[in-house]
């Protein structure tokens, strides 16, 4: 056992935190790319998987740039892979690390390669905007768990009253809610991925202005959350308000300028920022024990 524990004292907790920094960011970037892949009408740019065609794993040129976007996005996948595989074996090098970073470390690694065969169905299913916003919805599940772990290194957990405590939960599950009703608005959207993709075929005006009061409900709760806060706590509260109202903002302008790539992109991005601010935000406010 002591062997176990003298070889296992090699990587230092500013290391781990390196691999868990490229974990956050990694996973970030590929909702970017993915949602390119949508924007750009390459969802269908490699026609099958897990070949990118019948007789190739890699695009030829007859599938022009659609190809290349979405195989360099399923490319972007094995990056994750190695990133996630770093960050498993330097946590359980730091002796530090506790059984629950290493769940989380291990959770993520997991993830993503079925976060790749959950993109695989999608294709296999032309895009179907359910399997594609589930899709997303483990990416953002992914972050979310990134974050966690990284909160945990840094040491960024507090305690607050237990009331403003709640009203800080209550705010994230709007923003869950806000989060999942977005891409119900995409599924109706113009936005497929491909010409040929099906839609919902729900109301996009009904389901987008759902999605605005919902996010107009995250933020109210955010404002009351830090009146009721002080300390490290506010000042993470602020930094969720700031960028809730950003991309608040950026869903307005994208909605009445008719959804430019540019905007639509930014706006993924802005979620998946946004939540891991109020995952941080979450931990630095959890109850008090009475």
């Amino acid at each position: 056992m002591g062997m176990s524990a003298t070889s296992r004292r090699t990587v230092s907790r500013a290391t781990v935190e390196k691999w868990a920094w490229a974990n956050l960011v990694a996973n970030i970037a590929i909702i970017l790319t993915g949602g390119l892949v949508r924007l750009t009408a390459s969802g269908l740019g490699c026609p099958t998987w897990p070949r990118c065609t019948d007789e190739s794993f890699v695009p030829h040129g007859a599938l022009g740039w659609h190809g290349a976007i979405e195989f360099g996005n399923r490319m972007l996948t094995y990056v994750l892979v190695v990133v996630a595989i770093g960050a498993v074996v330097a946590t359980w090098r730091w002796t530090g690390a506790t059984r629950t970073q290493l769940r989380l470390v291990l959770g993520i690694a997991i993830g993503i390669p079925f976060q790749g065969v959950i993109g695989g169905i999608t294709v296999l299913t032309d895009l179907n905007p359910w399997v594609v916003s589930l899709h997303l919805l483990l990416s953002m599940a992914l972050v979310v768990a990134a974050t966690v772990f990284l909160v945990s290194l840094r040491g960024g957990e507090g305690t607050v009253d237990p009331r403003a405590a709640w009203v800080v939960r209550a705010a994230y599950v709007v923003l869950l809610a806000a989060i999942y009703l977005g891409t119900i608005v995409t599924g109706s959207g113009p936005h497929a991925g491909d010409a040929d993709a099906p839609r919902n075929d729900l109301d996009p005006a009904w389901w987008s202005r759902t999605h605005a009061i919902s996010v107009w409900v995250f933020v109210a709760l955010t404002v009351v959350a830090i009146v009721m806060l002080r300390g490290q706590a506010r000042r993470v509260g602020l930094l969720v308000l700031v960028a809730g109202m950003a991309q608040g903002l950026i869903g307005y302008v994208q909605y009445f300028t008719d959804l430019p790539i540019a905007l639509v992109a930014a706006h993924l991005i802005g979620a998946a920022a946004l939540l891991a601010l109020a995952t941080w935000w979450w931990l630095t406010a959890r109850p008090v024990a009475s």
